[in-house]
């Protein structure tokens, strides 16, 4: 998974001056994001690159949307024909809109509550970046590779997932590629558009159970 591709962002970010996403996503600032047109216009850009990246034939496959937040990328989804279960942590997340026909599940992405060889696909949008902000903490790392190991589990033969998501530097992705090829048989790499442009720059971590 590794490459020759170096940057690092200096400006601290929400996942660094707060414990957890559930102290950070609450009342006003809960409200913000997800009356947000700019992100769900944003999120719904980077969904067809996801759609994109996972190359599937049609829209007859079950996509878990993991780390939803309001719903915007399920939403999408369930617009272009897929079928799709949201799944998050934060409950007034969830409760937002109306969107009880995507399934909203309540739970840690890190413990997804699903059989073995269920989904086609997951994406996941802006959501890995809390989970891996403090790698150094014992919990923390344990609770990313399960995540992994989850994901791979809950996919069938042959399934992808695609997270997108904000690293602070090279040796975020290094280290993740590393727990990830430790840990589970996924092949995957990162993808990475607009590399040198930091407003426009996107990382993708595509992942594929073989």
């Amino acid at each position: 998974m590794n490459n020759d591709y170096f940057f690092d962002v200096k400006k601290k970010r929400p996942e660094e001056l707060f414990e957890s996403v559930l102290d950070y996503f609450k009342d006003e600032t809960l409200f913000n994001y997800a009356t947000s047109k700019s992100i769900m216009r944003t999120q719904r850009k980077i969904t067809l690159r996801t759609l994109e990246l996972l190359e599937l034939k049609n829209n007859q496959h079950l996509i878990l949307d993991a780390g939803c937040g309001p719903g915007f990328v399920a939403m999408y989804l369930d617009e272009l024909g897929y079928k799709t279960i949201a799944l998050d942590l934060i409950l007034n997340f969830l409760k937002f809109y109306e969107i009880q026909d995507l399934n909203p599940v309540l739970a840690d992405m890190c413990y997804p509550p699903f059989q073995p060889d269920v989904f086609d696909a997951i994406i996941s949008i802006s959501a890995l970046q809390w989970i891996y902000i403090h790698l150094n903490l014992k919990k923390k790392r344990e609770d990313l590779i399960n995540l992994f190991k989850m994901f791979y589990t809950i996919l069938k033969p042959k399934g992808k997932a695609v997270f997108q998501f904000y690293p602070k530097d090279k040796m975020v992705m290094d280290n993740i590629g590393d727990l990830i090829s430790k840990n589970t048989k996924f092949n995957g790499n990162f993808v990475i558009d607009n590399p040198n442009s930091p407003k426009k720059r996107k990382i993708y971590l595509l992942l594929k159970k073989e």
